[in-house]
């Protein structure tokens, strides 16, 4: 997925907040350790080194939200995460709830709370929710890459 095109998508995901730009995007793709797990309508972008792999962005075009797509690039994300890898983290808005149930039922629990983290287009602003989860047996019986149960 090209750089514009992830910023076309992160624009229409994220109209409350400033999306990144192409150039964002592309900057970060040189980065060795971060990849794109991409699909037609949605990406995410993630960042894996020293045993703890975060979640950048997760983006999926608003016309196709509900489909699947997310959870389908989640189960990407950790699916992928190298055997070496503990702890998987992210951060999220606190008025993000689709997003938050999203990363619940894939066992992500709250691990801190970054006050008026983002900074709404009306003026208002938002906490960021720091979600973790461990990503291998040994680590709260949790192994990586596990669908959630449907519900």
């Amino acid at each position: 997925m090209t750089p514009a095109r992830m910023a076309q998508l992160h624009r229409a995901a994220f109209l409350r907040e400033r999306p990144w730009s192409a150039e964002e995007f592309s900057e970060l793709a040189k980065n060795r350790f971060v990849r794109c797990f991409d699909h037609a309508s949605g990406f995410a972008l993630t960042r894996t080194l020293a045993g703890e792999s975060e979640l950048l962005t997760l983006a999926v075009d608003p016309g196709h939200q509900g489909k699947g797509i997310g959870q389908q690039l989640l189960k990407n994300w950790l699916d992928s995460l190298p055997t070496d890898a503990e702890t998987a983290f992210l951060e999220v808005a606190s008025d993000n709830q689709p997003a938050i149930n999203l990363y619940q039922k894939f066992k992500f629990i709250e691990a801190g709370r970054r006050a008026a983290y983002y900074s709404r287009s009306n003026g208002t602003k938002a906490d960021a929710i720091v979600m973790r989860r461990a990503v291998t047996l040994g680590h709260g019986g949790v192994s990586h890459g596990k669908m959630p149960e449907s519900g």
